[in-house]
């Protein structure tokens, strides 16, 4: 397991606020529900009390995953990047499919920042991988599950974590 997980000023923060939700309001809720659920007499038949159960084993599982990426948050400022071309951890990348010359933009984020419905990809991710390193004009061969494709690195940003 990999000693330091990179991250943007953002994903530390939202990391820290999910993690205090889970422990000041969603712990107590979920006690307060297993306790009721207690109440109405036998646990080997009572569906309520077994999906709090699991709910809570849900959240404290969500609890350990956070304090791990908490205690090993490398916090990385896009902001203090800006101006270069190089396609870097933290960089908004714009590029060009080769195939159908249609342009998609990505951010490169840690691992628990990941996600997809806002194009922001974890630099552990084939596509980032295949980009690292990559300045505007070059092309980046890309293997993922669905086949290879080619990319040309076309724009390189360093937007500030509120904007993005």
């Amino acid at each position: 397991m990999s000693d330091r997980i990179p991250m943007t000023p953002a994903g530390l923060r939202k990391l820290r606020e999910e993690l205090k939700h889970l422990q000041s309001v969603e712990r107590p809720r979920i006690t307060q529900e297993i306790e009721v659920a207690r109440g109405h007499g036998d646990l080997s038949e009572n569906a309520e009390y077994h999906a709090a159960k699991e709910r809570q084993s849900h959240i404290e599982g969500r609890i350990l995953d956070i304090n791990g990426w908490l205690s090993r948050a490398e916090v990385i400022d896009p902001k203090q990047l800006r101006g270069s071309d190089q396609v870097v951890f933290g960089a908004t990348v714009v590029l060009v499919d080769q195939d159908s010359e249609k342009e998609v933009t990505y951010r490169i984020v840690g691992e628990p920042e990941a996600d997809l419905k806002k194009r922001w990809v974890s630099v552990t991710s084939p596509l980032a991988r295949s980009l690292i390193g990559k300045r505007v004009g070059e092309i980046a061969l890309v293997h993922s599950p669905g086949g290879s494709r080619e990319y040309e690195v076309s724009q390189v940003r360093f937007e500030d974590d509120e904007a993005a």
